[in-house]
């Protein structure tokens, strides 16, 4: 009875069409509970005949366990009482995270078997679309049920809700051909996102294999490869004499502030707003255009920022080191991003969890700088078309994962 009742309210509150909807369907959905078009998987691997244990990632959907966490969890001896997971069947992960505030739902598309730990829910589908299925519960539409019926239990990174109650979920059913149309639809759009990934990871593949061979490797002092005309050997300095460190500068009474964690890659993605009398005590690098902000906190990280913007207001945090250029600054910023600087400088880092470089010491490193200010600005300038490049892909990236977003919540109900 309750149940039904939660079945009206959820329709009430959604209706029983969605926003958005490809010509030519115009009825209205129905409802179908989920043990009507599923069945609950309980096939053990008693024979120990499978040994890849999958798990269930938020973020990566199933995945073997060997890969997630570079290593196997579970004892290959001890699986037969792991249920059996064949080829699209769908995994309830009572995890909670925040990619999933109630747990994820995720469908096997590794195309084979394995099996998974009994604290998840298996489910074998029939007579609904698998393609439909899988993109609606990649939308938060189903996390009302959930939060009525079950709550973080015991232990506050899990979900507890009870299979019996589980299997009562309402599945919003449209016809067959409309739920094969919609599944088509996000299909293409999450391929078209795979693409990007990979056009992204490729890009910095190639920066990351770029910075390794256009400086040179630690004791030497030619780089791997070169521009054509330069062939004078690269000179060796102290970082302190190429750039100044830190300096000194009154802040304006109103400024905006940077602190760690507002830069991810070489990209600014947020500040806020402070006031000189109740600034923070890490407000203190005031930056002007052409500066170079090192973190030297984590820096393995490799969040530097190159400030371009012609605006004398942003404050940044002691947890950057604050570099004004003598020469190019974006070859300076790709200096600092080549993994023999970074790991030189974990060398010299104090902390285990928080591994940290002081700019005294900072300043005093050795590394070595073309002879020439012309060959800086040439590789500057070339690093520069490759970062705007990411950039680029990473927004037409983020803007094709919103889309995807906005339109689950609009086609389903």
């Amino acid at each position: 009875m309750e149940s039904e009742r939660l079945k009206e309210l959820i329709m009430e509150k959604n209706n029983d069409k969605p926003k958005l909807r490809f010509p030519g369907f115009t009825d209205p959905w129905e409802q179908h509970k989920l043990d009507e078009i599923s069945d609950k998987v309980t096939e053990k691997n008693t024979e120990n005949f499978y040994d890849e244990t999958f798990t269930n990632s938020a973020e990566f959907g199933v995945v073997t366990q060997r890969d997630f966490f570079d290593k196997d969890i579970s004892n290959a001896k001890n699986l037969n009482g792991y249920y059996v997971v064949q080829n699209d069947d769908f995994v309830y992960n009572p995890r909670i995270s925040k990619f999933a505030p109630v747990g994820p739902i995720k469908r096997n598309r590794l195309a084979r078997t394995g099996v998974m730990s009994p604290l998840y829910y298996v489910f074998r589908t029939h007579g609904i679309d698998k393609n439909y299925l899988e993109h609606y519960l990649n939308t938060t539409c189903w996390h009302s049920f959930m939060k009525l019926n079950g709550d973080s239990g015991a232990r506050s990174d899990r979900f507890a809700i009870k299979d019996s109650v589980f299997i009562e979920m309402p599945i919003p059913f449209p016809n067959l051909e409309e739920q094969k149309k919609i599944g088509k639809f996000f299909d293409a759009i999450t391929i078209l996102i795979t693409l990007h990934q990979r056009k992204l990871n490729h890009l910095q593949d190639k920066k990351k294999s770029l910075l390794q061979k256009m400086f040179p490797k630690n004791g030497e002092d030619f780089p791997e490869l070169r521009f054509p005309g330069f062939t004078d050997h690269w000179e060796q300095r102290k970082l302190g004499t190429i750039a100044e460190l830190n300096p000194k500068a009154e802040l304006p009474e109103i400024f905006k502030y940077v602190d760690l964690g507002s830069v991810v890659g070489t990209e600014m993605i947020t500040h806020r707003e402070e006031k000189k009398v109740a600034a923070p005590s890490r407000a203190q690098r005031l930056a002007r255009q052409g500066d170079l902000f090192y973190q030297t906190v984590r820096p393995y990280q490799k969040n530097n920022y190159l400030f371009e913007k012609p605006c004398n207001n942003y404050v940044f945090s002691t947890g950057y080191a604050q570099m004004r250029p003598h020469g190019d600054g974006y070859f300076l910023l790709s200096l600092v991003q080549n993994n023999g600087f970074v790991r030189t400088v974990l060398d010299r880092c104090s902390g285990t969890s928080y591994p940290a470089i002081n700019s005294n010491d900072l300043a005093e490193m050795e590394v070595y700088i073309p002879e020439k200010n012309n060959e800086q600005v040439i590789i500057g300038n070339f690093f520069k078309s490759i970062d705007n490049l990411i950039t680029l892909h990473q927004r037409k990236l983020n803007h094709l994962q919103e889309q995807k977003k906005s339109l689950l919540q609009q086609m389903f109900i």
